[in-house]
């Protein structure tokens, strides 16, 4: 499996209006093949910021979803909504805490 965790930053005062935004993108994310799960969150100490929180079966999904017209349709109308956006990609090594 692969993880994605994605931070969204939207403008001050903007964060609510990327949640109905995103319903789209959600609802054909998780028919995609390969998607395992896929969630949002808002920060409740910083609502402009939003974190998306995805399982995918491996990395050929990961690489197909960011070929998604629904994806790049969702990345254009963030564009002038956001003032960051950081993807951080979790492989899946697990680490044995003793």
């Amino acid at each position: 499996m692969v993880y994605i965790i994605a931070y969204l930053t939207a403008h001050a005062g903007k964060g609510a209006e990327v949640l109905p935004l995103a319903a789209p993108l959600i609802e054909a994310t998780r028919r995609e093949a390969g998607c395992i799960g896929y969630e949002i969150y808002q920060k409740p100490a910083d609502p402009d910021t939003l974190v998306f929180v995805e399982t995918w079966k491996d990395r050929a999904a990961v690489d197909a979803h960011f070929a998604e017209p629904h994806l790049k349709a969702f990345q254009a109308a963030m564009a002038d909504l956001l003032i960051e956006a950081r993807i951080e990609l979790v492989h899946p090594e697990k680490v044995e805490v003793l």
